[in-house]
């Protein structure tokens, strides 16, 4: 996977949780709190919604109502750092966590902003999302660009997306990870999906057939396409009726 397009990062650090990630009863209260709707529109723009490792499932989500206050450092030389000031009911809100924020490793350049993260934009652009500790595959796709993650998410942008996205959760794909490519075994099930663990795994091209299966599980899961991308990844990769079952009967186990 290493040659293919694509580029994988890990998700926001906040340096303070508390403070930069909130719910959505505090968003609308920060929201409320504007004194026009300029500056209502504008911070409503800023709140994101986020995604936590633990939210993200297979072809799926699980939206905890969490919002990231993006009051990011900027990108050299296309977009600018947020200024606090022009955000007075976010100032407000994050200046209750004066004492925690304003000393912490992961800053930008205030203790407003978030820590400088080059690939900012990308969050915005069509992307696979998951985490790194799982007990199975679990990748999703959000097309839209609607949602940032932490740094318990990671995120892969690039082509071929959908593909991806059915190679990537199915069980060959894990199994691959977890016995050969460094994902070992955590506790009794977990495995680690460190991203420079999928480098050495050999992607097979493009199929249309998985890519379209891909997409129709994004939109409405159900078990018999499931198990028949399953099984059109195996036979793309030339595996016997033995092998897939020593596949299964391993991580079953």
């Amino acid at each position: 996977m290493k040659d293919w397009d694509i580029n994988i990062y890990r998700g926001v650090l906040t340096g303070y949780n508390d403070a930069f990630i909130i719910t959505t009863l505090k968003r609308d209260e920060i929201l409320s709190n504007c004194l026009s709707e300029e500056e209502r529109r504008k911070t409503e723009e800023l709140i994101r919604p986020i995604l936590r490792g633990r939210d993200i499932k297979r072809y799926g989500y699980n939206w905890a109502d969490l919002w990231l206050i993006n009051t990011h450092n900027g990108v050299k030389g296309r977009i600018p750092r947020i200024r606090i000031e022009d955000y007075p009911t976010i100032k407000a809100h994050l200046d209750h966590y004066w004492d925690k924020i304003k000393d912490r490793a992961d800053q930008g350049d205030t203790p407003y902003n978030l820590r400088n993260c080059a690939y900012l934009e990308d969050f915005n652009q069509p992307k696979i999302l998951f985490q790194e500790i799982v007990q199975e595959s679990q990748f999703m796709i959000d097309t839209e660009g609607t949602f940032f993650c932490n740094d318990t998410g990671r995120i892969i942008v690039g082509e071929g997306l959908y593909h991806l996205l059915g190679v990537l959760n199915s069980t060959l794909f894990f199994y691959a990870i977890k016995t050969f490519y460094g994902g070992g075994t955590l506790g009794d099930h977990g495995v680690r999906m460190k991203h420079t663990f999928f480098e050495k795994f050999p992607c097979i091209p493009v199929s249309e057939d998985i890519s379209a299966i891909a997409e129709s599980l994004s939109h409405r899961f159900d078990s018999h396409s499931h198990v028949m991308l399953e099984n059109i990844v195996f036979e793309s990769y030339g595996l016997t009726n033995d092998e897939v079952n020593y596949i299964y009967e391993s991580i079953n186990q």
